[in-house]
């Protein structure tokens, strides 16, 4: 079997993380969130493999290659223009064979089990099978209403809690018949939720929904975002976390220093090449990207910084989000929700309260205090 990763998309919902990276590149415990859906391909045996690109093209390529080091065969369709989740499976056509594939997002982190997936779809002799993931809030996704037998009669596209028929959410996660090229126009732009699904519907096709128990997190937002690495580092969901476990829930990478008098209260994942210098509290859940320097008597808690960069003395990163390259200066402070673009400068005793978004790049003036977005 075959499958194709979706990997064209801007994530615009993740910003400013997303400014200067694409969404499949974006780390969930300090690998690519990409990374760990190639991870679950090669558990359930397929090999063959193409992803469409877009934006950061060349960043994808660059870090996954031919994907030898996953035991992967990667392929790849490069899109000068978006084609749509359809219109980009089509463009891909002469990759494919006579059997039946999967499509599944590149920026989405779950474990949900491929094998059972496929044998349902094969069992029901489907043209197409959607994988649907029970929802609590159905007005932040699309739902699907099903039969008895899990035959899809019916969508709703984020419907209130009140018209909510359904609380199974489409997770972009599919299983396609190569019979399905017939229903996607050549060189348009085509969507699978707002064209060819409920084409399918009109034409009374083999449609079906496979109603999983596993992890799914589509990394929509940035409260997603975190959880889905917070959910990581508890082991919600399966996957392989880099570094030596240690203590049952740290991680730790290679060439790590960590001084006398550091307190490590898990679960934590540390990068390669890190510093962490004396009297430094690091309090999970807790990320600290590759080659990143923790100055004396700093505090993490619930914090996520992504690789390079500089946290100062006695600085705090409480429940924010740093992006790559960025120094947090001594004594500043970045608070809960907060998130700072790459390359930025927060000045020394600082504070950037709750909530705010600081565009990539940006400098922040000593003893400063932000409570507006910075753009």
């Amino acid at each position: 079997m075959k499958a194709m990763i979706l990997a064209a998309g801007l994530g615009t919902r993740l910003r400013p993380l997303t400014e200067e990276i694409s969404k499949p590149m974006v780390p969930i415990v300090n690998k690519p969130v990409m990374e760990h859906i190639v991870e679950l391909l090669a558990t359930h045996k397929i090999k063959d493999v193409i992803a469409n690109l877009h934006y950061y093209a060349d960043a994808i390529k660059g870090h996954f290659g031919d994907g030898g080091k996953w035991g992967i065969n990667l392929n790849y369709s490069f899109e000068e223009t978006l084609m749509g989740t359809a219109g980009g499976v089509k463009k891909a056509r002469n990759f494919f064979d006579s059997n039946a594939f999967i499509v599944l997002s590149g920026d989405a982190l779950t474990d949900v089990n491929l094998s059972g997936l496929v044998s349902f779809h094969q069992e029901r002799k489907a043209l197409a099978t959607i994988v649907l993931t029970e929802v609590e809030d159905s007005s932040k996704y699309g739902v699907v209403i099903t039969d008895k037998e899990g035959r899809i009669t019916e969508f709703q596209e984020k419907p209130t809690r009140e018209e909510a028929k359904s609380n199974l959410a489409n997770s972009g996660i599919y299983v396609f018949d190569p019979e399905i090229f017939k229903f996607i126009p050549e060189n348009s732009f085509y969507d699978f939720g707002k064209n060819l699904f409920p084409l399918l519907l009109e034409k009374n096709e083999r449609f079906y929904g496979f109603k999983h128990k596993d992890y799914w997190n589509d990394v929509g937002s940035l409260e997603e975002y975190q959880r889905g690495n917070f959910d990581a580092l508890e082991r919600r969901v399966k996957v392989k976390i880099p570094g030596t476990l240690i203590d049952g829930d740290i991680w730790i990478g290679d060439n790590c220093e960590i001084q006398a008098q550091v307190v490590l209260a898990g679960p934590i994942c540390i990068g390669d090449n890190c510093l962490i210098k004396k009297n430094v509290k690091l309090l999970g859940p807790v990320i600290v990207g590759n080659n990143t320097v923790i100055d004396e008597g700093a505090v993490l808690y619930k914090g996520i910084k992504w690789g390079d960069g500089y946290i100062g003395k006695d600085a705090s990163l409480i429940g924010g989000i740093i992006g790559y390259s960025t120094q947090i200066r001594d004594r500043a402070s970045v608070l809960s929700d907060a998130v700072v673009g790459k390359g930025c400068v927060i000045g020394g005793g600082s504070i950037i309260h709750s909530s705010v978004k600081i565009s990539s790049g940006r400098v922040i003036d000593i003893n400063s205090e932000i409570k507006d977005n910075i753009f």
